[in-house]
């Protein structure tokens, strides 16, 4: 099998779960379910960015995009429960 027909389908792949899982985090009543989900996008387009060999966007959108973003997201939802309550 030919490196950039896997690529390809690999690529597609990654974009059709990201999909997927962008109308999970849409659609999702649990805000922490919404928030990894949104959190998993963003570390399969870091992985589409290694595939499009833009390593430095895709180390970027790791760690901001899927792990800082989340974290703040866990922290915020953690600080709404605690007042509430």
């Amino acid at each position: 099998m030919n490196s950039e027909l896997l690529y390809i389908i690999i690529a597609i792949v990654l974009g059709i779960v990201s999909l997927a899982l962008s109308f999970v985090a849409m659609l999702n009543k649990k805000l922490s379910v919404a928030v990894i989900a949104a959190g998993v996008v963003s570390l399969f387009a870091s992985v589409l960015y290694i595939l499009m060999s833009a390593p430095d966007v895709a180390m970027t959108e790791a760690s901001i995009g899927s792990g800082l973003s989340t974290l703040i997201f866990f922290y915020v939802l953690n600080k709404i429960k605690r007042s509430n309550a």
